[in-house]
């Protein structure tokens, strides 16, 4: 039976992979599809602040390629909550899932926010080729400095 849902689970994730990229993304076959969720993820590990409470991304600039899966392990170090906001980053990508403290949250994800000391992973597939801001969107912190670059280039 666990290997009957796994496959039904599998297959609704190839088809709404294949929805999501058919529907303004491109288009792309089951195949191709299949053997990007194949791939073991590239793990990018992100710090929203630091230890030291200064208001920055560790790294600042992020690149993937397209096509790629991905593992971003966020984290935050500091002691006051940090908002990881990269909206048109997220609109052009399609998103696994977002895992943290035991919670698994699928479907499109725009913001996540991080209170003091922890962490999230956020797998995903980057998919349309640009030059993408991120922010922190509490008042203030992207003024004093915590703002960066993300850029996913074609494969």
């Amino acid at each position: 039976m666990q290997h009957i849902q796994s496959l039904c689970t599998f297959f609704r994730l190839i088809l709404c992979l294949g929805l999501t990229i058919g529907c303004g993304l491109g288009y792309m076959d089951n195949a191709v599809a299949a053997g990007i969720m194949r791939q073991e993820p590239v793990q990018v590990h992100v710090s929203l602040g630091n230890t030291a409470n200064e208001l920055k991304f560790e790294p600042d600039h992020l690149t993937f390629a397209s096509g790629q899966r991905y593992q971003m392990v966020l984290k935050n170090p500091s002691s006051q909550k940090h908002y990881f906001t990269a909206k048109d980053f997220a609109d052009n990508l399609w998103t696994q899932k977002v895992q943290a403290a035991g919670v698994e949250v699928k479907g499109a994800i725009h913001e996540l926010e991080l209170q003091p000391g922890a962490e999230a992973d956020w797998v995903f597939v980057s998919m349309k080729p640009g030059i993408y801001e991120l922010h922190c969107s509490i008042a203030g912190h992207a003024e004093a400095g915590m703002v960066g670059q993300i850029i996913i280039e074609a494969s």
